[in-house]
């Protein structure tokens, strides 16, 4: 049986609010709305969602505040909706784990080829594990596929996104190969999606920090010059 994903919209724009939940319910998306921070919390307690849209742009409690919040709960996927020039606040966004971002203003069409990209990333990951996908080992580190999981060297799990998960995959399951800024947006996003900006920066970036990989001094994950990134590392499938 088929499962309706339920997503929740934060946006203080309640015009915006209501013209997406007509539109994606319309896509047999379920949607739940919150106009704040206080309203996000209470919903979100009372649902379970599989992937959450975020204006950054909220009066009080901002959406970096909210993004921030919705880490400490887990590793939901966040879109982010922004205003064409908020650059940086973009790149907060991404740099605290949101895999996907619109700028405003937007066709409704785009927002929901967004939404079902990263659903449809989540969901393949999921199908791949049915399929007999096996855990790979790198160094020490175990990336258990099938609970969508990472292991230290020590055996405690280090929380990743959704979007960190899926990138470290990619790598891990290409290692000691140059994968330029495009073949990784290709891997991870496809084409339709648009460009991403510096998304792949930043998430090398933070899941180098999380594999305790110095960016100056790494040792898995190394940036070739004019070219991308390669993972050097063998990876033992168990």
């Amino acid at each position: 049986m088929e499962i309706t994903p339920h997503i929740l919209i934060i946006d203080d724009d309640r015009e915006i609010r209501d013209l997406l939940a007509r539109f994606l319910e319309r896509n047999q998306i379920r949607v739940t709305t919150a106009r704040d921070g206080r309203e996000a919390r209470r919903v979100w307690s009372a649902g379970h969602y599989h992937l959450v849209v975020l204006d950054l742009m909220l009066p009080g409690e901002t959406g970096l505040d909210i993004a921030r919040w919705l880490r400490t709960q887990g590793n939901v996927p966040i879109i982010m909706l922004t205003a064409m020039s908020d650059e940086t606040d973009r790149i907060i966004g991404l740099e605290l784990g949101a895999d996907d971002y619109v700028s405003k203003p937007f066709n409704p069409r785009e927002l929901l080829a967004r939404v079902r990209a990263v659903l449809r990333r989540i969901g393949d990951g999921h199908e791949n594990t049915q399929g007999g996908t096996r855990n790979m080992r790198f160094s020490g580190w175990l990336l258990e596929v099938s609970r969508r999981r990472l292991l230290n060297p020590d055996g405690v799990e280090v929380s990743l996104t959704g979007g960190e998960f899926d990138l470290l995959q990619a790598l891990l399951e290409r290692a000691n190969r140059v994968l330029t800024r495009d073949m990784l947006l290709d891997l991870l996003r496809g084409r339709q999606a648009g460009p991403f900006d510096r998304a792949i920066d930043v998430a090398i970036s933070r899941l180098r920090r999380k594999l305790e990989d110095d960016g100056r001094n790494s040792q898995l994950i190394k940036t070739v010059r004019g070219g991308g990134y390669v993972f050097e590392a063998d990876v033992e499938r168990v």
